[in-house]
């Protein structure tokens, strides 16, 4: 899919597992532990990772039910949630790294001179101290969580909070992503959406639904820095 006109760009927004780090393997052994604190069989680490992704409320729910749409009985949520989210503030990067060449990409995009930010379904707190335990923060310039305002992807309004931070027009931000949230916040922001294809989203499954086509794909993080960089002229070549 080839890149949009984009040198009107001002800022990038990332989403964060499954788009700037691989963290099922400690939400896994988290969903896990959980389960077996609540006397239930583990989970296989592929199926707790196609429930990641709208926040870890509702992660908690489907690790307890096994069901992506049906919530644990209140009681057992609360119970469930509460074990989930000690534990895995204990363990937030035993296992979780960045992808690759998540830093290399970051490091080339600062060389801009625009800002960075994350919006992440994960609730602030730990998405915080995970970019810190991993050694990222400090290239954002914001970091959003699903409990930081009122709505979370897919809705618009961390993006255009963002913006607003920011002080830039939504339409001048990129929002990069492996969901399908990340794409319909985009898209309902007036962002333009990049979707990625090494993420825990089914990429090629949201490019058929044109409510959920990003307007761009990528491989990898830098290509992102290769198609906003300022593009040589007869004069400076």
């Amino acid at each position: 899919m080839t890149a949009p006109a984009i040198e009107h760009v001002q800022a990038v927004a990332f989403d964060l597992d499954g788009t700037l780090c691989d963290s099922v393997p400690d939400l896994a052994a988290a969903a896990n532990a959980t389960r077996a604190h609540m006397g239930l069989p583990p989970l296989p680490a592929h199926i707790v990772e196609s429930y990641v992704g709208d926040g870890l409320a509702n992660l908690v729910h489907r690790v307890l039910t096994d069901k992506r749409d049906e919530a644990a009985p209140q009681n057992e949520w609360e119970q469930g949630f509460s074990f989930f989210i000690r534990y895995y503030r204990d363990h937030l990067s035993d296992f979780t790294r960045p992808y690759p060449e998540t830093e290399a990409g970051l490091i080339l995009l600062k060389t801009l001179g625009i800002p960075l930010v994350v919006i992440t379904n994960k609730n602030e707190m730990l998405a915080v101290e995970l970019l810190k335990q991993l050694g990222l923060a400090d290239y954002f310039s914001l970091i959003l969580g699903g409990d930081s305002l009122a709505e979370k992807k897919p809705s618009p309004l961390p993006l255009l909070h963002a913006a607003e931070v920011l002080n830039i027009n939504p339409a001048d931000m990129l929002m990069v992503g492996d969901s399908a949230n990340d794409i319909l916040a985009a898209k309902a922001a007036g962002c333009l959406s990049v979707g990625v294809t090494f993420g825990y989203g089914d990429m090629q499954e949201l490019v058929h639904n044109p409510a959920t086509k990003p307007d761009w794909l990528i491989g990898s993080l830098p290509e992102i820095y290769e198609n906003l960089r300022p593009q040589k002229t007869p004069d400076n070549e």
